[in-house]
């Protein structure tokens, strides 16, 4: 029987010819990514009690995104740790306030199909858009992989998701997760999500991004795409070559999936979830009328350069309500520089946008943007859960950066086809 995408990474990985789901095994990392928020200031500590190092300086990615730019002395004092841990261990490739890592991972060329890759972020599943295995780790287990640039893992199921069809205007893949959290639900643990289809494979690598990003909404271990030549040319187009074997990774025909899912994209529409989970989603039209406080455009999943184009799409010639403040926080500064460059932002603060540092910022709650009891919010984030973005009072909305923009020119919760030409 053959292998799924995932089942081949995780078997190059542990030094086998192949695995089978549920087998535990020893694998080898190609790639370490740690941030402020839960590397250095963790990780750190446990070097010192062990009196060892890190396995190699090269393999390691440090990103500070969670705390910038600092708002008190405590998360100063985060960031200094984080630069004096990168000068001890004479790290490189050092990335300080430049942007979200998932965001500055790709831009600078460090992600190549068939890569079995750790990340100190639950959503580093964005990653598996490339065709890599990329999961989520906590603290303890980063420090083992720091040491060893080893982890054992358990091989999971993996389930096949296949979109077909043409979106309809305004849908976008940060409509299909919300679709899929309330279709599949929240609760697959110990899986893979594996997408494909036409829809999925005309989709452009910052749309691909949203479907492995959100694999962790799922409670999947991971998200992942075939690589084709749409990969190839991003991995290019951030200064690398792609590996030469990158076009070999894909499942086998006859491979094994704990389930399989197709799903008409032209049938889709606009979505929203509703407090207080993603999972909590309906069509856009069962929330219009639900005036709103905030619009938030912003985070790994929702403020890529593609996502800010969108807002500008809806926004161009308008005005935000008089009762709403629009903030949006540029996922890297590349993407800032990219935006202001093509216009983009001017349209946004044109609009009334108040723009905000790249960084994570509001959507976990760390920098300016976060709610008050009793306020309402939409976001093009990817959590909503009680407290994630403030006060445990507050309500917040998910949806695309196009259903985003359209709240915040209507002052509630509005369907962004009627803002599009």
């Amino acid at each position: 029987m053959g292998q799924t995408l995932v089942e081949k990474i995780i078997a190059r990985a542990a030094g086998k010819d192949s695995v089978r789901p549920g087998e535990i095994v020893t694998c080898t990392v190609d790639l370490a990514m740690i941030v402020d928020s839960g590397g250095p200031r963790k990780i750190w500590p446990r070097l010192k009690e062990l009196g060892v190092g890190v396995w190699d300086p090269e393999k390691i990615v440090v990103v500070s995104d969670h705390f910038v730019p600092a708002v008190d002395a405590d998360t100063a004092a985060i960031l200094k740790l984080s630069r004096e841990f990168v000068r001890e261990f004479k790290i490189p490739h050092f990335y300080d306030m430049k942007g979200i890592c998932h965001i500055v991972l790709p831009e600078n060329g460090h992600l190549q199909p068939g890569m079995f890759i750790c990340g100190g972020d639950s959503h580093s599943t964005m990653g598996g858009a490339y065709g890599c295995y990329m999961a989520g780790f906590g603290g303890i287990e980063m420090t083992g992989v720091c040491i060893t640039g080893e982890i054992w893992t358990r091989v999971p199921e993996t389930i096949r998701v296949d979109w077909s069809g043409k979106f309809n205007q305004a849908v976008v893949a940060k409509d299909v997760m919300l679709f899929l959290c309330r279709q599949l639900g929240m609760d697959n643990a110990f899986t893979a999500i594996e997408y494909g289809g036409n829809t999925v494979t005309s989709m452009s690598m910052s749309e691909r991004s949203v479907l492995c990003n959100m694999a962790a909404e799922l409670g999947c271990e991971t998200g992942v795409i075939a690589p084709d030549e749409t990969t190839l040319a991003a991995i290019r187009a951030a200064g690398k070559q792609p590996a030469t074997n990158a076009l070999t990774w894909h499942s086998d025909p006859d491979a094994s999936y704990i389930s399989k899912h197709a799903f008409n994209a032209t049938e889709l529409q606009p979505q929203i979830a509703a407090p207080h989970a993603p999972s909590n989603s309906g069509p856009v039209g069962d929330y219009t009328k639900i005036k709103i406080d905030q619009a938030y455009i912003g985070a790994c999943v929702g403020a890529k350069l593609s996502d800010l184009c969108m807002a500008a799409e809806v926004l161009k010639g308008r005005k935000i309500a008089s009762n709403v403040r629009l903030l949006v926080a540029p996922s890297s500064q590349k993407v800032y520089a990219d935006a202001a460059a093509d216009g983009t932002l001017s349209i946004l603060i044109d609009a009334g946008a108040t723009m905000l540092a790249s960084g994570c910022g509001a959507c976990a709650a760390l920098g300016a943007g976060v709610l008050s009891a009793g306020e309402v919010c939409i976001s093009s984030t990817n959590r909503n859960f009680k407290g994630r973005m403030g006060a445990n009072e507050a309500s917040v909305y998910l949806g695309s950066p196009y259903t985003v923009a359209a709240a915040a020119a209507a002052g509630h919760i509005a369907d962004p086809r009627e803002f599009l030409s």
